[in-house]
């Protein structure tokens, strides 16, 4: 089982990666990121993923050093060489170092870090007893600020919202936003199932397009399971008949409580676990069709 990091091309142990001092990932949380796993060595969704970093680099005015070919040939050749079989992929892009000084031009080019390392499942036990989300209130970011859909370095608020939930004993924490709406899991997507429907918050409330997300809409609306992407509010999570968590490295996890609600009879849903062995049925086709390629 190996952990390896590639910085900007050169593949090192992890105690031999190092990023500058003054790169303004460091300094500010200027980056972009993505997050991926590989089944078998072979990385799920990978086109989707560097699309989405592309996207966010977008999004803040960040040069992507290499194209997305030259990025996922990074990618395979770690994969390769930690031979971990499943394995946990990061993806960073940092706008690069300069003089501290808030200013993005002051920036003297990206520096690119990928990390492989063996996959750890992080819900556990939670995949079959389901997991508690505590609701956190979260105020929107001023407009424009941050632009809605990057996937960003800078993740405090959302670190010190989860923190919150774990030190009340919850496994996840829920973004509420101030005007009342339930947004987004610090590290997830949120799904009800209302009266035989999946309900979701859209994309207009500013959250993440999650590539786990998006998949599982698909595969519900395959199955003949109406989705509904509208407004949620904390009310409605409490008072669903079940609900899920959804994320690259999670997939479909069930939850069972919200805060001191409990969903049900306290156990992961029916139509839950239907969703979540339709999604893993589309990973396990795509890692075929992917290991025949």
């Amino acid at each position: 089982m190996t952990v390896l990091v590639s910085i900007d091309g050169r593949i090192v142990p992890p105690h031999e990666a190092v990023i500058p001092v003054f790169d303004r990932g460091f300094l500010y949380g200027d980056s972009v990121y993505e997050v991926l796993r590989a089944y078998g060595c072979i990385p799920f969704a990978l086109e989707e993923h560097l699309a989405r970093l592309g996207r966010s680099a977008g999004l803040l005015g960040i040069d992507l050093p290499l194209a997305p070919a030259r990025l996922s040939e990074e990618i395979e050749q770690l994969l390769s060489r930690a031979d971990n079989g499943d394995s946990y992929i990061r993806v960073i892009v940092t706008r690069g170092e300069g003089e501290i000084d808030l200013a993005p031009d002051a920036a003297r080019g990206p520096h690119v870090v990928v990390i492989v390392k063996p996959f750890r499942p992080p819900a556990g036990a939670l995949a079959t007893s389901g997991a508690s989300v505590h609701l956190v209130a979260s105020g929107r970011c001023p407009a424009g600020a941050v632009p809605d859909g990057s996937k960003t370095g800078n993740y405090l608020a959302n670190l010190m919202a989860l923190g919150r939930a774990r030190s009340q004993g919850h496994h996840e924490a829920v973004l509420v936003t101030s005007d009342g709406l339930v947004a987004e899991g610090a590290s997830s997507n949120i799904f009800i199932v209302k009266d035989g429907s999946v309900l979701t918050p859209g994309l207009e409330a500013g959250i993440l397009a999650g590539i786990t997300r998006g998949k599982v809409i698909e595969e519900c609306r395959a199955a003949g399971i109406e989705v509904l992407e509208t407004e949620l509010t904390p009310a409605d999570v409490k008072g669903a008949d079940e609900a899920f968590l959804t994320s690259t490295l999670r997939e479909v996890l069930p939850v069972v409580r919200v805060d001191d609600a409990i969903l049900g009879d306290g156990k992961p849903g029916a139509l839950c676990l239907r969703v979540r062995e339709a999604y893993r049925a589309h990973v396990r086709k795509q890692i075929e069709a992917g290991s025949r390629a």
